[in-house]
């Protein structure tokens, strides 16, 4: 069984902390992935309010998941499933009223 550790990650000058059984060096991999991504869509759309700053950005990588299946748009693997709801969830923990 793989041990459940706890990581604190930064998005956006916020930090979040996730319980994850995979290795930090990847979780911190994709939170640096997902805070650049949201840096670009908030400077190419001029866009500050975090609620539409973060549903712009989950478009933006939605479509590239998409692209990477070929472009059938299959659900998304568990793996994925299970991430957007970490995601979620931690979101929800922060009470962090949108913007």
């Amino acid at each position: 069984m793989t041990a459940v550790s706890t990581v604190a990650v930064q998005i956006r000058g916020r930090e979040f902390r996730l319980k994850t059984d995979e290795d930090e060096q990847s979780l911190q991999r994709v939170a640096r992935y997902l805070d650049e991504t949201m840096k670009g869509v908030e400077q190419r759309t001029g866009t500050i309010d975090s609620l539409d700053v973060a549903t712009l950005t989950a478009l933006n990588l939605a479509r590239e998941v998409v692209r990477q299946r070929g472009g059938g748009g299959a659900p998304p693997s568990r793996r994925l499933r299970a991430l957007t709801d970490r995601v979620e969830a931690a979101l929800a923990d922060a009470g962090d009223p949108p913007a």
